[in-house]
């Protein structure tokens, strides 16, 4: 396993980490406390939550479920300081948590209260901000992206306020480093911009989506962490089950997370599929599980922090673990790229 310091932290994390949204919705309280139990046990030492958590379906009466779940089993082993948590406040990215309001200095001090309080513990490891308040293009936004109606002193104004509350708390011990999630080059440079002129706490990482199909951070997302050292937490590096090969059949499997999302919010179409089946080829080609060779391509990435990923059911997890240390055969790599240079933009 590969172990790396997030962005300037000194926070040491696995290149995998393991993501929990399903918890407490999909996925029972046992469920997750065994994932837990193993990911640690095969050397991930990174788990990624949110206050809005469980999804598929996101419903206000379960927001919160999934933060009790490692708070309970961090109550039930009795150790913290070998786990890195990361958990997120919602912001206008859903309604189920402070009915969607803005994040604004306030809502981060009672958004932290609430998460510690869940998590039963006096301090969180990484605090992210799950949307930019100005809007996101990330979740298939991007086909109509639009940032002609924000306002860039407002949208500054606001992140020196959430900077200073932020601060706030690491200076108060109850978190001891900032995120963001979502986030375009933009707006990442700004929360550094105003961090560094106003001496307040630097992001140290980037939250968004990254897999075989998804790979706009490529350009001049990847620029900015490799110069800024700002490091990439991948999520979906699976395309939500799409790379797995599991939906290639019109047929939906029974308790999948295609059935509590039909379209996995917009990552299925013809291109996608498509894209799959070449992406698959080229697994068999080399004799590698599709799951392991998309996992792997993303933890390769110089500007990677970790590649998030979760797991249904304990069996699906069984064979993630299977193959954590795989390093893809250049040829393997090249013909990825070949590949994504013919269909760049499945989703």
């Amino acid at each position: 396993m590969k172990y790396q310091n997030l962005g300037h932290t000194n926070i040491n994390v696995s290149i995998y980490c393991l993501g929990s949204m399903t918890w407490g919705e999909a996925s029972s309280e046992a469920e997750g406390h065994w994932q837990l139990d193993a990911a640690l046990a095969h050397g991930i030492n990174f788990v990624d939550a949110a206050e809005m958590y469980p999804t598929n379906p996101l419903r206000r009466e379960t927001a919160g479920k999934t933060e009790e779940i490692i708070g309970s089993w961090l109550k039930k082993r009795g150790q913290r300081d070998d786990v890195v948590i990361a958990t997120k406040i919602t912001g206008e990215g859903s309604q189920t948590v402070r009915r969607g309001d803005p994040i604004t200095g306030k809502s981060i001090e009672l958004a932290v209260e609430g998460s510690l309080n869940r998590l039963k513990t006096d301090y969180i490891d990484l605090y992210q901000l799950h949307w930019p308040n100005r809007g996101s293009y990330h979740f298939r936004k991007h086909w109509n992206f639009n940032p002609m109606g924000q306002k860039p002193n407002e949208v500054c104004d606001n992140i020196l306020e959430v900077l200073e509350s932020l601060s706030k708390l690491i200076e108060a011990g109850k978190i001891r480093s900032i995120g963001l999630s979502n986030e375009s080059c933009w707006g990442t440079m700004k929360f550094l911009e105003i961090a560094k002129k106003n001496k307040l706490a630097r992001v140290a990482t980037v939250q968004n989506e990254y897999s075989l199909l998804c790979r706009l951070y490529d350009t001049d997302m990847a620029e900015m962490s490799c110069n800024e050292n700002v490091h990439l937490l991948a999520f979906s590096p699976l395309a939500a089950g799409l790379l797995t090969g599991k939906y290639q059949e019109e047929e939906i499997p029974k308790g999948s997370r295609l059935e509590a999302t039909p379209g996995l919010n917009g990552r299925i179409n013809t291109r996608s599929k498509r894209a799959v089946s070449g992406y698959l080829s080229i697994a068999k080609k080399y004799n590698i599980n599709p799951v392991h060779m998309a996992l792997a391509f993303c933890a390769e990435k110089p500007f990677m922090g970790s590649v998030i990923f979760g797991a249904t059911k304990n069996k699906q997890l069984e064979t993630i673990l299977e193959c954590l240390s795989l390093h893809l055969p250049i040829e393997c790599t090249n013909d990825i790229n070949s590949f994504h240079r013919s269909l760049p933009l499945p989703i």
